[in-house]
């Protein structure tokens, strides 16, 4: 019995092991990415997400590929360290985002809207900016956001 469940467990943990990425890290935020608090302030209004920080090369350049699903109140944030157009891509990412291109100072420069999904499209900052944040599709038109709203978090205190 005992050979049995040590040849079962054996099984489960290559199953796991196997399993697509997109599976084990659906809706999960990334490996070693905790969440920080990010505010939008758009027309007096306060808008509060809970926000992983992609720093690192290869943190930003996994971003939200293989996820099938963020919470209403999640989002990405992706830090570039120094202001400068970026062009971001949708390549393995299976939901819809909202792109917010925002520059050192915190305000939003520009917002592509509901970004097609698994597109290789490049989709460029338009200026310099040090940092984009990724919400879900809809979001920003839902909440009124607009470029020139102003950005809170740690990041734009530099």
């Amino acid at each position: 019995m005992h050979a049995v469940r040590t040849a079962l467990a054996a099984v489960m943990l290559a199953l796991v092991a196997l399993a697509p990425v997109g599976l084990r890290a659906q809706g999960q935020p990334g490996a070693g990415a905790g969440l920080e608090s990010l505010v939008i302030v758009s027309g007096g209004t306060r808008h509060a997400f809970q926000v992983e920080v992609m720093r690192t090369p290869d943190q930003r350049a996994k971003g939200l590929m293989f996820r099938n699903y963020m919470p209403a109140d999640r989002g990405m944030l992706f830090d570039f360290a120094a202001s400068e157009p970026v062009a971001m891509w949708m390549q393995n990412t299976y939901i819809s985002l909202d792109m917010l291109f925002i520059r050192a100072d915190g305000t939003i420069a520009r917002i592509a809207e509901r970004t097609e999904p698994l597109s290789t499209r490049t989709i460029p900052s338009g200026e310099p900016v040090l940092s984009v944040l990724e919400i879900n599709g809809g979001v920003s038109k839902q909440l009124g956001i607009k470029a020139g709203d102003k950005v809170e978090h740690a990041l734009f205190k530099r």
